[in-house]
């Protein structure tokens, strides 16, 4: 579904609750990035990025959150943001904006939902080795940029303390950890998960 049309947020957390009875955790993961220098940026991609980066995310934890309060129990909240929203890298304006601003938007909601026994923190992924960074890598390239992109992550992948790109589970084990009573007394928080990157 394009979480990007605020009409279809509704649907997801009702149709969630007809399906399972109830909503206690979300994980806001979809978004999108895209390679484009400032000088190139285009009004469309700024809007599709923040649409979906930002403005998904926001609304569907409103629409969480709500639920939540109503059935009068607590609920996990997390965020996939990226250290790109901590440290811009280049070329990623319109996607570091979007999650400078869902980091924000993290703290400004544990804020407020924390009396209702709502937790919400963000995750803060380094470089992951997704379906979408392999997509990015063999889009629009010739073989030559192609063979630059694999000799300039490879020389990313050294310099990086764990030497290693990051997995989906990685991710998905930080996640289980904020979802789990493990996490109770914790909420406006950041848990980047990069291999050392802001270390760099």
């Amino acid at each position: 579904m394009d979480l990007s049309e605020c009409s279809n947020l509704e649907f997801v957390v009702e149709e969630t609750c007809r399906l399972l009875g109830d909503l206690h955790i979300l994980v806001n993961n979809a978004g999108i990035f895209r390679y484009k220098p400032v000088t190139d940026l285009t009004e469309e991609l700024w809007d599709h990025t923040v649409d979906l980066n930002l403005k998904a995310p926001a609304f569907l934890s409103r629409l969480a959150v709500n639920k939540m309060i109503a059935n009068n129990h607590g609920g996990r909240i997390i965020n996939i943001s990226s250290v790109d929203g901590l440290k811009p890298t280049g070329n990623l304006a319109h996607y570091d904006a979007s999650k400078g601003g869902l980091h924000m938007l993290t703290k400004s909601f544990a804020k407020e939902v924390g009396v209702y026994g709502i937790t919400v923190n963000e995750i803060a992924p380094g470089g992951i080795n997704t379906p979408g960074v392999q997509k990015l890598a063999g889009e629009n390239h010739t073989p030559e940029e192609q063979q630059a992109m694999i000799e300039q992550m490879t020389q990313f992948v050294k310099r990086l303390p764990l030497q290693r790109m990051g997995e989906p589970e990685d991710i998905g084990n930080a996640a289980l950890f904020l979802a789990s009573d493990a996490s109770s007394y914790i909420t406006g928080s950041t848990l980047v998960v990069d291999g050392g990157l802001l270390l760099m």
